[in-house]
């Protein structure tokens, strides 16, 4: 596996080993003394997988403490744009973001670390969604951050006007609107 840094350092690129040849592929898609030697301890505790078509937006989501999740997510088959956004009150990259290309073809992995937003949009006709979690979904802590935020200026790589989203999403607000991040505790 190949672990690869990005502008914001505790998100992680991990492009697998994949052999090849006539009958199909294989490939570590987690291994976990490689990623603890690279990354850091990690224990995920429960394994997610979704469907969903073109233009399906799922985010920004994340979980208040004491319910902070890290992430392990990858693409079976399809494509999306994967985003991560760096909601730690005390980090230098606050209110940033990084994107990757996810797809079952490149079978890139996007490692997000607890204290960052989480969301992808669907660039193909369908895409299955994989993810690793390093706690359990408790929707009491469950909250999110708007796609849109003019502020956070994700470019989503799709028309806005074909962006399909949840009730949830639709009604989450910009970071600046949040008073979560008066309080330095909030993301520890």
């Amino acid at each position: 596996m190949k672990f690869i840094g990005t502008k914001i350092p505790d998100l992680v690129i991990i492009e697998p080993l994949v052999l090849e040849d006539d009958r199909g592929y294989f490939f570590e898609s987690f291994k976990k003394n490689e990623f603890e030697k690279e990354i850091g301890k990690i224990n995920f505790v429960q394994e997610n997988e979704s469907k969903s078509g073109r233009g399906v937006l799922r985010g920004l989501h994340f979980q208040r403490p004491p319910f902070t999740q890290a992430k392990l997510v990858r693409v079976v088959c399809g494509e999306v744009l994967d985003v991560a956004v760096d909601i730690r009150t005390d980090s230098p990259t606050f209110g940033k973001h990084v994107s990757v290309l996810l797809s079952g073809e490149n079978k890139k992995q996007f490692f997000i670390p607890r204290g960052f937003a989480h969301g992808f949009v669907v660039l193909s006709d369908t895409a299955v969604f994989q993810y690793k979690v390093d706690n359990v979904y408790a929707p009491d802590y469950d909250d999110g951050i708007i796609f849109n935020d003019p502020d956070l200026n994700i470019d989503w790589k799709i028309q806005e006007d074909l962006i399909k989203l949840s009730e949830k999403d639709k009604t989450m607000l910009c970071m600046k609107k949040k008073e979560m991040y008066k309080t330095k505790e909030y993301l520890k």
